[in-house]
Parts: structure tokens; sequence; C-alpha cells
């Protein structure tokens, strides 16, 4: 019954805003054009399309909210001005009851509050759709935050998302645009994000992740910093971390009164995505202005604070080689090449007509570069590739959504603070150098160290392999007929003598195995030392 009701409220929400017009009159069954004529004769359709679809959104819950955040991101199915429309969603949602949030609490820790902190505040100190965060202090000192996941959310997102599911098949059942956009795909994944956020304990994994990768040197220390999480008092359900001081990157007025270097800072934020996507392969995936602040205690260098680590991304080492190559190739203009690397890579059919495929990516690219490289937008060249590609056949991964998503976050961010930011001056050398690093003999040679374990180990059972494949090639042979015998009787005769040599040459080949190796390594350790 509640289902039921859920539902009616959907469609009446939905009517309230006309959403009934994104569906063409072609594909309109009589009984529905009758239907909404009934119940919405004086509702007014004149509104921007995508200014309705994001009001009815926020009125239909948190939940919806959150799936429209993640469908703004599918810029490569989305018209421009629907997906501008739902970037403008803010996750703002009221508070639950504190006394709730503190059972959750001591019920997590089997302690009262004022037992586990030495200060506990019941009032929330921010609130959002699947979890609010609470003030805090411990004993030794130091604030920190402790965030809760909300009471009962869980079922209330499964509900919501099978009334997704439902309203994406129909969608896409009466709606080109909806089969287009792939509305039941994008529900899915967003299913499994927004599961994956209600396990804190992921998510402090998460974080404490992204922590290592920054605190490897004193240059990527400058760049980034990450609270640490307080793992004894942390778990599925709650998180304890260190709290952050710093300035909301959107609050420039703040910003610009203290000074800061805000040409530094954008330029830095560029560097700290490539660092992750290239580098780390561990990359923050909702670096929206919300979870992102400035420390700028030291103005002319001030460095990025990053919270919430729900969602991160990575991508394997083959992507990451051809979105590199890739991304170079665009802005040296060579489309033969961009065609021929999406052919390799197999983000296309390999039965792609290759020339067809370069004039579309030229028509696409072209008109862009007629802009001065500061004003390129890297995040909307992406989106015009992936847009190309698809009509080639190409299915965009999941994981190339959120590097998207990723890129255009971190691209607005860094315009808005420095309008003349140019992200091509800063990416084109970190790509070039990871290129040249990844592919240079000193690496080789050190993945090659790593792998030797595992070399060691196979190696001296390649002859017995070897012999298998043999025999088993012989007994399809002799299987075949007995005008067979004579040859198979040969080949027999041969696979012995294999065998025999095979056996004399096995400890041979450990020995030489072991050399080289070790001639690798010294090799590795001159390089190293040179």
């Amino acid at each position: 019954m509640k289902q039921l009701m859920r539902l009616f409220s959907i469609l009446r929400i939905s009517i309230k805003y006309r959403l009934d017009t994104f569906i063409p009159q072609s594909r309109q069954k009589r009984f529905t054009k009758l239907f909404i004529k009934m119940i919405a004769p004086f509702n007014s359709a004149d509104d921007d399309r995508g200014v309705r679809l994001r009001t009815a959104l926020q009125e239909l819950g948190p939940v919806f909210v959150k799936f429209g955040q993640l469908l703004s991101t599918r810029r490569d199915l989305l018209p421009p001005d629907i997906a501008d429309e739902l970037a403008l969603l803010q996750d703002q949602v009221p508070p639950f009851d504190s006394s709730k949030s503190v059972a959750i609490i001591e019920a997590a820790l089997g302690q009262p509050v004022t037992q586990a902190f030495a200060e506990f505040s019941e009032a929330p100190l921010a609130s959002a759709s699947v979890a609010q965060v609470h003030a805090a202090k411990m004993h030794d000192g130091l604030d920190v935050v402790v965030k809760v996941i909300r009471p009962g959310i869980e079922k209330i997102i499964h509900k919501d998302i099978q009334l997704l599911f439902l309203i994406a098949r129909m969608l896409e059942r009466f709606s080109l645009d909806g089969r287009r956009m792939r509305l039941t795909e994008v529900v899915s994944d967003y299913e499994h994000t927004i599961f994956d956020e209600l396990d804190l304990k992921r998510e402090a994994a998460n974080c404490s992740q992204l922590k290592r990768n920054f605190e490897q040197s004193d240059k990527l220390r400058s760049l980034l910093f990450i609270p640490a999480v307080i793992w004894k008092l942390s778990g599925p359900n709650i998180m304890v971390m260190e709290r952050i001081y710093g300035v909301p990157v959107s609050d420039i007025e703040t910003l610009n009164k203290k000074n800061t270097n805000l040409k530094a800072l954008a330029e830095s934020g560029v560097e700290i995505f490539f660092t992750q996507v290239f580098e780390h392969n561990f990359f923050h995936a909702d670096m929206h202005p919300g979870n992102i602040f400035v420390d700028a205690t030291t103005p002319a260098t001030p460095r990025y604070i990053g919270i919430d680590c729900a969602i991160m991304g990575s991508l394997s080492d083959f992507d990451r080689y051809y979105l590199a190559r890739n991304l170079l190739a665009v802005f040296n203009r060579d489309y033969s090449q961009v065609a021929r690397l999406h052919i390799e890579s197999g983000w296309v059919p390999p039965g792609t007509n290759v020339q067809s495929f370069e004039g579309m990516i030229r028509s696409a690219c072209e008109p862009i570069f007629e802009k001065p490289l500061s004003e390129i937008s890297f995040g909307t060249l992406l989106i015009y590739l992936f847009q190309v590609a698809r009509r080639f056949g190409m299915e965009v991964q999941p994981s190339l959504v959120l590097l998207q998503k990723t890129l255009l976050n971190i691209e607005g961010l860094g315009r808005q603070l420095y309008p003349d930011l140019d992200l091509w001056q800063t990416a084109h050398p970190f790509l070039e150098n990871w290129m040249a690093e990844r592919y240079s003999p000193k690496r080789l040679l050190s993945e090659l160290k790593n792998q030797s374990p595992a070399l060691l180990e196979a190696l001296p059972a390649l002859p017995d392999l070897l012999l298998r494949q043999l025999h088993q090639f012989n007994g399809t042979a002799t299987s075949g007929s007995a005008a067979s015998n004579g040859a198979s009787s040969q080949l027999q005769g041969r696979i012995d003598g294999l065998e025999r040599a095979l056996d004399r040459q096995q400890n041979f080949l450990t020995a030489v195995t072991v050399i080289a190796l070790l001639s690798l390594l010294s090799a590795t350790a001159y390089l190293a030392l040179n």
C-alpha cells in the first residue's frame, strides 16, 4: 500500500511539473493524453524543461536528488540544457532527530557518547541525504566529527530505486530519448553508487588510502590534505574523523580577503586531478564544492582539503594508457590517431570505418579549437569525443563516466577560482612526462623485478605445460581415423624425444632464468644509482 501511495505521489509531482512533455506526442497513448488533460488542465509547461525536471526531483526527495546529480554527469547522453540544470541540484536535507543519532552512535560503540568523547554536540553540524555529522572532542583534545547514517534510509532507498527502475523502463518504452539514454543502465549504476555510500567503513578505507597517497612526498602533501580516520571508533554506520577548519572553496570573497593566490590554487587542482588519475589510479569522484575546502594559512601556497570519499574511481592500466594518448593526440589535432586509438583500445568495434570515424571526430573538435586554449573546456571536449564514439557503437564504462564527471567538476572549480586558467598548459607536460616515465627502461626493469618471483615460479612448469598441449594434440589426432595411425606414431616418437630433451633442459632453464633475473636486478640498481 505504501509503495502504491509513493507511486501516486511521484505521478502527482510529475504531472504538476508537466514531465509528460518529455514524452513525444506521437508516443503518448490516447488514454495518457486524456488522463493528463483531466488531471493537469491548469499546469503550465511554459517553464524551461530542465528547470521543471530539477524542481520535480527536489520535491521527490533526497534519493531522487542524488539520482539527478548522477544523471547530470551523463553529458554524453543528455541535452546540454537538461544537464546544466541537473548540475545545480544541491543535496541539502533537514537533519533527523538527534536522539536517534546518539542512539545509533552508542549502539555502534557499545558505550555512552559521554564516555567515548570528552565533548559531544547533539546539534548536527551538517546534514545530507544519507547521513549527518556531529562535532565532538576526543579525550586527548583532538577535535573530530562523527558521521552517522540516517536510520531507515536503506529501506527508503531500496523502495525508491525500484520505482526509479519502473519509471526508467516506462520512459525507454515510450520515448526515443529514454532508450538512447539507456536509463535502466543509469539507474543500475546509481543503485551501486548509493548503496556503497551507506557503508561508512568503505568510505573510511577510501579516506585512509587517499591520505596515504598524498603523504608520499612534501610536494604532494602541499597540494591536498585528507583528515585522518579514528578507526577504533568507526564502523559500517558511523565514522569518526579529525575535524577540518578551512574556507569553503566556493567562498571566493573570503579567499580574496585572505590574499589567497587563486591562480596557484586553480593550477593545483588540475595537478591533483591528474596525479590521482594517472599516478595513483585512485581519484576522488565526488569533488563538488561542498566537499572541498581551502587551507589558506599560507596564502601564497594554499592547499586543498578534501572530505567525503564515499565515491572513488579508478581505471585499468589499459584505459589510462589509451586515455593519455587520446588526450595528447586530440590537442595535437591528430584525429587519425584518435580514431585508431579508439579502435585499438576496443572502445569502438574493430570493424569501424576509420575514415568516417576520423571525419566525425574532426567535425566535433575543430570548432572547439577556434577558441583560445585558456577558453577550451577539457571536460566538454571529452564529452564530445564520447558522443561521437557512441554513434559508432562505443559503450561508455562507469569508470570513464566518473572520470568525466570529476574532470568537469575540477575544471569548473578551477575556472571559478581563476577564469584565465589554461588547463592544457598544466595537463600537457604532466601527460607527456607520465608517458615517458611509464615506458622508460628504468620503470620496465622495476616492473620485471616486481614480477620476478612469479616468473621464477612459472618458468620451470613451462616444459610440462608444453608437453600436455602436445599430448592433447596427439590425442585429438589419434581419435580421427585408422588412417592417421602411422602419422600419430611418428608424432608420438617425436614427442617422446622432445620430452627427454626438455627433461634435460629444465634444470638448465631454471639456472639461466635465475642468472638473467640477477643480471636485470643489477642493471636496475645501476640505473637507480646513476
